[in-house]
């Protein structure tokens, strides 16, 4: 392991194992990080039995132990409990948590008809040039929906710090940060070489598929991350 990390991205994957006679749905739980390099990798996989941020807190203790002793930027999704279990390990640590994930989150909460125009909305949020335009934008969203979705708005407003994160940064490093696409996209590939496996039969079995789904997609990470001199400084 690197002492310091750059970026890390964390999420978890869902897949079916069978045990004891029974099928129960397991986490896998992956790491992807950058280093002071810009170069990428998986750092890390993990079975549990459910998505919490207890697990993740153990995880990261882990990393803790074997040497990692900071990471800059933490790219996570909105897991109840995150935040809390990443400040534990590494209080000094930025966390962003994922755009995608919170506007995808907020259009399940509505009917159908709204969602094109309330899309556009939440859009002119997390494209705002500065933060205090993002605030604005937000107001104006709060205005024109808050009466028929306050649990949208309060979502936003009770997550903001998080949210807002990428807005101390120029677009280089904002494009990078602002979702976890870089493990989504792993996970997506994980998802495929587990296709025609609906059921594993042992945890042992689904280990060495997602590895061989994470071996398969380091080959292409071969090239350090686009725009890595002005990220890093």
């Amino acid at each position: 392991m690197e002492p310091i990390y750059a970026i890390v991205f964390m999420d978890a994957l869902f897949l079916k194992l069978r045990t004891d006679g029974r099928v129960k749905n397991v986490a896998a739980y992956l790491m992807v990080g950058i280093d002071l390099e810009g170069r990428k990798e998986c750092l890390g996989i993990w079975l549990g039995q459910s998505e919490s941020a207890k697990y993740w807190l153990g995880v990261l203790n882990e990393f803790k132990n074997r040497g990692v002793n900071d990471v800059l930027i933490f790219a996570v999704d909105g897991l109840t409990g995150f935040p809390e279990a990443i400040r534990a390990v590494y209080p000094q640590a930025e966390i962003q948590r994922c755009l995608v994930h919170q506007v995808r989150n907020s259009l399940a909460q509505m009917s159908w008809k709204d969602r094109k125009e309330v899309a556009t909305c939440l859009r002119s949020i997390y494209t705002a040039p500065t933060e205090d335009a993002g605030l604005m934008a937000l107001a104006q969203f709060e205005e024109t929906w808050g009466k028929k979705y306050p649990h949208v708005v309060m979502s936003w407003r009770r997550n903001w710090d998080d949210l807002a994160t990428f807005f101390k940064y120029p677009d280089a490093l904002r494009r990078l940060i602002y979702t976890t696409n870089p493990i989504e996209s792993l996970n997506s590939r994980g998802r495929k070489t587990v296709k025609g496996k609906s059921v594993f039969p042992t945890e042992i079995a689904l280990f060495k598929a997602l590895y061989l789904a994470v071996t398969e997609a380091a080959k292409r990470w071969t090239v350090r991350t686009r725009n890595w001199s002005e990220i890093l400084a």
